[in-house]
């Protein structure tokens, strides 16, 4: 046992420091293998506005946007409208939401995802990266690269469903006004949903 905990120990303290991302400043950037073995790499979008949303498709905050249609159809209007939308899944190995690429993409399938693309990151280096802290998770980077937004999806932290009736999308505001080339307001919000489900070692 204190063998144990001197191993996590370690290992926590042996794992790489990344400074949160800020509002203003240069979205980190990252390359990734999305799904289907297709190489993503964040600053090839330079030019374009990017959603980054954090996921788990057993998390019931997840599931409310996903069974309602709300995170489609915001999915849908966004990249009808030239935006990239990538799907981040941090889930490790043996956790609640890691899936094979092969499941993930019968889940996109099943639930009609209109996702740019998904991308699996089961060690957590991305989703460490961003900070990313709950599922859902939101991030609007600016067509200049920098963070225009991060926080909650909207401002309605329940799992019920019919609190998505209503509800004051964030997401939706923030690609709205970086379109108007106004100011972001808010810039942040508090995350809302499941602790994204990193590996314990």
């Amino acid at each position: 046992m204190i063998a144990r905990v001197l191993f996590a120990w370690l290992v926590l303290f042996c794992l790489p420091a990344y400074a949160a991302p800020e509002i203003g400043q240069p979205a980190p950037d990252f390359t990734a293998t999305d799904t289907n073995g297709n190489p993503v790499t964040l600053s090839d979008y330079r030019g374009k506005i990017v959603v980054l949303e954090w996921s788990n498709h057993e998390c019931p905050f997840v599931r409310k946007h996903y069974e309602t249609g709300n995170m489609q159809a915001l999915q849908k209007e966004a990249t009808d409208d030239g935006v990239i939308w990538l799907t981040i899944v941090s889930s490790a190995r043996d956790r609640q939401g890691y899936t094979t690429p092969e499941q993930a993409n019968a889940i996109m399938k099943d639930v009609g995802s209109r996702a740019t693309a998904r991308i699996l990151d089961p060690e957590g280096t991305l989703g460490r990266l961003y900070d990313a802290r709950t599922t859902p998770h939101m991030f609007v980077i600016a067509p200049d690269g920098t963070l225009a937004y991060m926080g909650a999806i909207d401002d309605m932290p329940s799992p019920r469903h019919e609190t998505v009736n209503g509800a004051r999308n964030y997401v939706r505001m923030a690609i709205q006004s970086l379109k108007e080339g106004a100011p972001v307001n808010p810039a942040t919000t508090r995350p809302y949903g499941c602790a994204v489900k990193y590996s314990i070692y």
